[in-house]
């Protein structure tokens, strides 16, 4: 994979300079104004079984890639040792060593309280490294990571809580000047604060559960590759939704599922223009002009709150700020799975529209996930390409070894 050094310039543009945004591009009657954060690979569904359901999870049945989605789901996983990998290629129309890798693992510790870890790794392949002259610099592979450790506890009877760390390590440039500044790796430090309720439940004599999640999840410090300019907020995301599964019968049972996310980080407001030229119009205080939303170098928590109510369109952009994932899992004998989900997100807002397909296997100590995305109106980095996820149930291993 060959890309010049000034690729790397654009992208940290885009990363680095929110204030350089300009919302006043209109698509219809609502202005085009999607929120970009830093480390995006944080959002990224790493698993095959949520990625097969249009990227939900906050409440569906615990797994061991419950980390990404609702880490108090932990709390009430029936196993009491659990281990999985995944594997997502990424652009693979365009390249072949661009991928996002995901490895997690869970242990109980007793009823009530169980602790879990997780990798995730984004990988961007060799990039040839190019002056401005063309001058070779060096081969490199960019890459990110996060590592997490949680520790999930039940609350009560239904309800359980989990709160979880995470460390992550963005290096986009390896160290090299950019614009006449030298970059270095990007770093923080986040948490995850989530909630899982479930109940069993009977409905026209058939028996099913029924369950709700939240989770608030990369809540922590804003990240920077440069020591000359504003670091970027990272995506916290505050996720919810319900779920529902019905046993039809002995053998065969159905789960429907929606998550909610929206981004807890300001809203790009529209800056003021010059007339005449088009530029910006900065101010008394050297900062562009803005003529409508908030500021939006504020701090973490303020950004947050005021993620609520600072979009320049008001009330009806705030709800188009809204993302919403839609999916259904179909067992039989706990053993082969089929699954579909949708993914919708306004086109103002970004505009990722796509249907997500996936099946399933466990066989004894092993299960094995497939995930398809299929797009509907816009590429993705996804589209065309098989994700799969390992899992490794060490339950079902002692008790095959003490036989």
């Amino acid at each position: 994979m060959k890309i010049k050094l000034v690729s790397i310039v654009i992208l940290l543009t885009v990363i680095i300079n929110t204030n350089a945004q300009n919302t006043d591009t209109w698509l219809g009657q609502d202005p085009i104004n999607t929120i970009t954060t830093s480390v995006p690979f944080l959002m990224i569904a790493p698993d095959a079984r949520s990625g097969a359901m249009g990227d939900a999870g906050v409440s569906s049945t615990p797994d061991a890639s419950s980390m990404h989605w609702n880490p108090a789901k932990y709390a009430f996983i029936d196993d009491d040792m659990g281990f999985s990998v995944s594997y997502s290629p990424w652009l693979r129309k365009l390249v072949n060593d661009i991928n996002l890798a995901y490895v997690t693992g869970y242990k109980r510790i007793d009823d009530n309280q169980v602790i879990a870890a997780s990798l995730l790794y984004f990988s961007l392949g060799d990039i040839n490294f190019t002056g401005n002259q063309g001058e070779p610099l060096g081969t490199y592979r960019p890459n990110e990571f996060a590592v997490d450790l949680a520790y999930s506890r039940k609350l009560s009877t239904n309800l359980s809580g989990a709160v979880s760390a995470r460390f992550i390590y963005s290096n986009l440039t390896m160290g090299q000047y950019v614009q006449g500044i030298q970059t270095h790796p990007g770093t923080s430090i986040a948490a995850d604060v989530a909630v899982y309720w479930n109940k069993d439940i009977s409905i026209a004599n058939l028996e099913g559960n029924l369950a709700w999640g939240i989770n608030i999840s990369n809540i922590g410090a804003k990240i920077s590759y440069t020591d000359n300019t504003l670091k970027d907020f990272i995506p916290t995301n505050l996720r919810f939704g319900p779920s529902f599964t019905v046993d039809l019968d002995e053998f065969n049972s159905l789960s429907f599922m929606i998550d909610i996310n929206k981004l807890l980080v300001p809203s790009p407001p529209i800056y003021e223009l010059n007339d005449s030229t088009g530029q910006q119009v900065i101010g008394s205080d050297g900062r562009p002009v803005i003529l409508k939303g908030m500021d939006p170098e504020v701090s973490v928590v303020s950004g947050m709150l005021q993620s609520f109510y600072d979009a320049p369109d008001g009330f009806s952009e705030e709800m188009r700020e809204f993302s919403y994932s839609v999916g259904i899992e179909y067992w039989y004998d706990k053993q082969f799975a089929i699954r579909g989900g949708f993914f919708y997100e306004d086109k103002t807002k970004g505009n990722r529209k796509y249907f997500t397909l996936g099946a399933g296997l466990k066989y004894n100590v092993f299960g094995l996930d497939f995930a398809y995305l299929i797009p509907i109106e816009q590429q993705n980095p996804l589209e065309n390409t098989l994700r799969f996820s390992l899992l490794f149930d060490f339950d079902a291993f002692s008790n095959n070894n003490t036989k």
